[in-house]
């Protein structure tokens, strides 16, 4: 939350891109709408904004529950960034600031808390997309002819992903904190490697794929109907 029409727009734009869903609030009676209507996994906040303050926000916040607050705000003084940290935030960052810097301090905020920040279909044991069926606790990809199509452990954490998210724009970021469960080297394109191994067995022409499509410069996403027994 930020009253700041461009700094809201960039970080929102940013964490878009990276495969978050993003709720954008100008000021307090926004972010308490958005509070009602059912909590976020984090809430970034600016410390000074007219009317109700981020400090204020962030104690009531802290009082109803433990959803993680991350500080982003012009207010550089130390006791300003302590008085942040005993009100409740999690993390306290400085403007101006790199969105790169701001996308890490997110994710280990929220591994720390345990959330995330894209909601994930139920789990089953079994489900159908496209002419594909997978056995999750088998670990076993069947075609329509009933043919089964061995997976490695990398292609199956990565269709598992794919399915517990259809429709999200997923960024190889992402995507490898999602499979690997660390953050990614920037330069690391082992995520295309394995999105092409795993359209190749699912019959997905590389050139022209219609399941699992190709985002330019935000990553990629699976679409196909998904169908739960």
């Amino acid at each position: 939350m930020d009253d700041h029409d461009d700094i809201r727009d960039l970080v929102g734009d940013y964490l878009e891109a990276h495969g978050y869903r993003v709720t954008r609030a100008d000021g307090g009676r926004a972010l308490r709408e958005v509070l009602a209507r059912g909590a976020p996994d984090l809430v970034v906040l600016d410390v000074m904004m007219p009317g109700e303050d981020g400090l204020t926000l962030c104690r009531d916040i802290r009082a109803a529950g433990t959803l993680p607050v991350i500080f982003l705000t012009a207010v550089a003084d130390d006791l300003d960034r302590i008085i942040g940290l005993e009100v409740g935030a999690d993390d306290y960052l400085v403007k101006p600031f790199n969105p790169r810097e701001l996308l890490a301090r997110i994710r280990a905020v929220l591994r720390r808390s345990g959330g995330g920040p894209l909601p994930s279909a139920p789990e089953q044991d079994t489900v159908d997309f496209g002419p594909w069926r997978l056995d999750r606790r088998r670990r076993e990809l069947t075609g329509s002819d009933g043919v089964s199509v061995a997976l490695s452990t990398a292609e199956f954490r990565l269709l598992q992903v794919f399915l517990d998210h259809p429709g999200h724009v997923l960024s190889r970021d992402r995507l490898l904190d999602l499979t690997v469960g660390r953050s990614s080297d920037p330069f690391d394109r082992s995520i295309d490697n394995q999105v092409s191994r795993l359209r190749r067995k699912l019959g997905d022409d590389p050139r022209n794929p219609t399941m699992i499509l190709t985002h330019w410069g935000g990553g990629y996403s699976l679409c196909a109907e998904l169908h739960r027994p």
